[in-house]
């Protein structure tokens, strides 16, 4: 038989390790929770969260941002017009204004010196133009200017020729428009060739001007009336983008609204002198 030591306290009993099955732990990406829908309801992945400010502008497509800014394109031009017809009325129905512009002929002058640099600086200056609310103080002062112009200039032709330049101006604007944003011919590649045109109608006039003849003059008139209803149609086109080569910003509101504000009212000046030299 074996005999039995007493064990020493100071030795330690030594067992062999234990292997233990390892556990699997699943981490989330981007330490995120896991999330548990309640019973009953479905959890979608492609779900934005409304609270966060990233998915806020996800359904903002380009189309909608587009015909958002046409609208607004169009709402800016209303209120130019209707201010330009309310000063035109003003001198053609109350003759002691234009009898007090006549007569202080500098202030008819000094609209035409702030339109220009109005005009230059609006044209020119990009971040100026998309600067709010400076931008509509700039345009709300350039639209003054020019229905100061109109109101004087129409001052000198009678009522009923004034009526009738009007009427056929709404008419031709509300015809090419709804021909711009129906017709599968792209206007916005003629910039260059309409750019040229403008440069020599304006040569053109000025030697109407030296050579006064009234045929000259009905020329000259025809020419430009057909002109800025092209770029009327061009500019339209600009502003629709869409299947067109080019397009307008819509950060650039003001600047398109500008456009066809002055597009509109050369057509109007220009029917008017067709209308004043046909009758003379």
């Amino acid at each position: 038989m074996a005999e039995l030591q007493p064990m020493n306290p100071n030795q330690q009993q030594q067992h062999p390790p234990q292997s233990y099955p390892q556990q699997q732990y699943y981490y989330p990406p981007n330490n995120q929770t896991s999330y548990s829908p309640p019973q009953g309801q479905q959890f979608n992945m492609n779900q934005a969260d409304p609270e966060d400010p990233e998915a806020k502008g996800i359904e903002f497509t380009d189309g909608s941002i587009r015909k958002a800014f046409i609208r607004k394109v169009f709402a800016i031009l209303s209120v130019q017009l209707s201010l330009t017809l309310g000063v035109i009325s003003l001198f053609i129905f109350v003759p002691s204004v234009s009898k007090y512009v006549f007569n202080n002929f500098w202030l008819f002058i000094v609209a035409i010196v702030l339109l220009f640099i109005l005009l230059i600086m609006l044209a020119c200056c990009e971040n100026l133009r998309r600067s709010s609310p400076t931008n509509y103080i700039m345009l709300f002062l350039l639209t003054v200017c020019m229905s100061f112009m109109l109101g004087v200039t129409s001052a000198t032709y009678s009522r009923n020729e004034v009526f009738i330049a009007v009427g056929i101006t709404a008419v031709v604007t509300i015809g090419l428009t709804i021909f711009a944003l129906q017709t599968k011919w792209d206007f916005t590649t003629m910039g260059g060739v309409l750019f040229v045109s403008v440069i020599i109608l304006v040569i053109f006039g000025i030697f109407a001007s030296i050579f006064r003849n009234n045929t000259l003059t009905l020329v000259y008139a025809s020419i430009g009336a057909l002109l800025f209803c092209i770029y009327l149609v061009y500019d339209i086109q600009l502003m629709m983008g869409g299947k067109h080569k080019y397009s307008i910003s819509p950060e650039e509101y003001i600047f398109a609204a500008l456009n066809l504000y002055i597009d509109i009212v050369n057509i109007f000046m220009y029917i008017l002198m067709i209308i004043g030299a046909s009758k003379n």
